[in-house]
Formats: C-alpha cells, sequence, structure tokens
C-alpha cells in the first residue's frame, strides 16, 4: 500500500505538467502581436516596410513581434479585448493582456507613431526610435 501514495503524487505531477504544456501560451512579458493572413496585400506591405528593419528597433526589444495566422492559429494564448476581425491587426500586449490596438497598415510614419504611444503605456519603457 505504501506505493500507492508515489504513484498517485507522480500521476498527478504528470497531468499537471501535461497540462500546462498542452494550454495557450499566456505571455509574461509584453510583445506585439500581428494577426495577418495570406493574401492580405496591406500584411504584405507591413512585410516589405516594417518588417525589415522591425527587429533592429528598440521597440523590437520592448515589443517582441509574434505572428498569429488567423487562418491557421486558433489561440494567441491571451484574453482579446474585443475579436480581431481585419488584417493586419496589431495587439500590444503586457503580460497577457491586451493594452492597446492597431487595426490596418497605411504607411510607416502612422505605424511607428501609433506604436511609440502603446509603447509608452508600458511600465519601465522609454522607448528611442532606432531604426536604421
Amino acid at each position: 500500500m505504501t506505493w500507492k501514495l508515489p504513484l498517485k503524487t507522480s500521476l498527478i505531477a504528470t497531468l499537471l505538467v501535461m497540462t500546462a504544456a498542452l494550454s495557450p501560451r499566456i505571455a509574461d512579458a509584453s510583445e506585439l502581436l500581428m494577426f495577418e493572413r495570406d493574401g492580405c496585400v496591406w500584411c504584405a506591405r507591413w512585410n516589405r516596410e516594417i518588417a525589415p528593419v522591425y527587429d533592429k528597433t528598440d521597440e523590437a526589444k520592448l515589443l517582441p513581434l509574434r505572428r498569429i495566422d488567423m487562418d491557421r492559429d486558433k489561440s494567441p494564448g491571451i484574453a482579446l479585448a474585443s475579436p480581431v476581425r481585419f488584417t493586419p491587426t496589431f495587439l500590444i500586449v503586457d503580460n497577457g493582456r491586451e493594452i492597446g490596438r492597431i487595426t490596418g497598415y497605411m504607411n510607416d510614419e502612422s505605424f511607428w507613431s501609433l506604436l511609440g504611444k502603446y509603447a509608452a503605456r508600458l511600465s519601465n519603457s522609454q522607448p528611442n526610435a532606432n531604426r536604421s
């Protein structure tokens, strides 16, 4: 009978680990989620104009980019303030919570301006533009 307790404890621990591994990822830091889909001309434009430099910016250090394909990825792992309907849509997420949203993409100037305003809301953030 003494072997039953360690076996039961081991089974419970295994179930907890498996549940955590299979549950949607909850962001424990800040990130920028980009909701996109194949054939989106505005996503393609963002990819041409912003994507090549994004990882080199201070904003990317504060808000690493995570792409969500709306046709393939079922859950971003965060609680959305409202459904995402248009692509591209950019969610500014802090500790698994949406704190801002940019719907659509017009041009690089408006994107950087809006992203900078949301990034400033994050705790301990003072992003200086470095887009070279």
